[in-house]
């Protein structure tokens, strides 16, 4: 059974550290817990219209209670509204409610409240202290992780952002197993990825968790999120700025971010990484250096997930390729892609990266379309 745990990071670049608690039922303490970790004077709790109602008004209330100045700030749930408009709308309502240097922002939400709230502290009086309450699994498991924010742009997916480490995450499974089954599956597709790059060992325990997880087990969960949790907070203490090593966590992300940038963002973000760590683990299966059936071991990770193993029939393969030409690890217009040399090992390139011919991504994309 999976109580209660807690994880201290300490960013590579970054003077002060900060902390993920995760446990069953902890959001109750949040009233208590953010100004512990975030002083400010006042509190800008920033989430979707959805889950404002769900958990953002009793964060606000629960904030006011305690006795600190507490206000809700909302936007229209999905991807659509990660985007400069959104920023530049939930900045000025700050400013025109008089917010300050010492306020603080509080992200409830998935990975886009986490991203546009984050760029929002990032920026708002040259950055304010962030809290972040993740309550969808991809947030708990990855995007609420490391201080990465930013918004999209008709050009691609995250291209205009800042680095912005939160004071603290709270992470509590309990809000996990009430999503749908099929949410559940886009965030234990960013576990698949960490497993598939520095764990072989909890890959292949993944294999049994998940049916657990797609279950709604909070044990099962709670397990999950942690170990995913410090392979991820081990990677940025590593290299906060993604200036090297942190770039193997965009495993499956050059051609997942394209094939979502495609199709206009309806395909979530799991189910596009899912597939992208599939396509690029063909791509370097034809190039030599991964191993042959990498990419059928990952084809049946996702299999368990229920998630998409081919390439939609709407989006044409030269169009994701060309959309990869906006991928932000790429040099001189050219993208590049993070490669596994087998389970658990990424290949070290001059820069975890490296640029592939055109036409053998192009040949990888049009054999997934059929």
């Amino acid at each position: 059974m999976f109580l209660e745990d807690t994880i201290q990071v300490q960013a590579g670049g970054q003077a002060r550290g900060y902390t993920i608690r995760v446990g069953q039922g902890i959001r109750r303490s949040l009233p208590q817990m953010i100004p512990a970790h975030a002083k400010a004077h006042r509190y800008a709790v920033i989430a979707d219209e959805r889950v404002a109602e769900l958990y953002g008004v009793d964060i606000t209330e629960g904030l006011q209670g305690e006795g600190r100045d507490a206000r809700l700030f909302t936007f229209p749930p999905g991807e659509g509204s990660k985007t400069r408009e959104e920023w530049a709308r939930l900045t000025g309502a700050m400013l025109d409610a008089g917010f300050g240097r010492d306020s603080a922002v509080v992200a409830v939400g998935g990975g886009v409240t986490g991203d546009l709230a984050g760029f929002v502290a990032a920026t708002f009086m040259r950055g304010v202290p962030l809290v972040q309450v993740p309550t969808s699994l991809v947030a708990m498991i990855d995007s609420s992780l490391g201080g990465k924010s930013g918004v999209n742009v008709p050009e691609g997916k995250n291209l205009v952002g800042a680095f912005h480490s939160p004071h603290l995450v709270v992470v509590d499974p309990e809000v996990a197993v009430t999503l749908p089954r099929e949410e559940r599956a886009q965030g234990l597709a960013e576990a698949v990825k960490h497993g598939a790059i520095l764990d072989p060992v909890y890959l292949a325990d993944l294999e049994g968790e998940i049916p657990s997880v797609m279950k709604g087990e909070v044990g099962a969960t709670g397990r999950v999120v942690v170990r995913s949790i410090e392979i991820k907070t081990d990677v940025v203490s590593k290299d906060e700025r993604e200036s090297g090593f942190r770039k193997i966590l965009n495993f499956g992300h050059t051609l997942g971010h394209a094939v979502e940038a495609a199709g206009a963002y309806a395909l979530p973000h799991g189910s596009c990484v899912a597939l992208g760590m599939i396509l690029e683990a063909r791509v370097g299966e034809r190039m030599g250096i991964t191993r042959k059936g990498t990419s059928e071991t990952l084809l049946k990770m996702t299999s368990l997930l229920d998630l998409p193993i081919r390439l939609p029939t709407e989006l044409a393969p030269a169009v994701v390729l060309d959309f990869t030409r906006s991928d932000k690890k790429g040099r001189a217009g050219r993208p590049r892609y993070v490669f596994l040399s087998q389970l658990g090992k990424v290949v070290a390139d001059e820069d975890w990266a490296q640029e592939v011919p055109d036409e053998i991504v192009l040949e990888v994309l049009e054999d997934a379309s059929r």
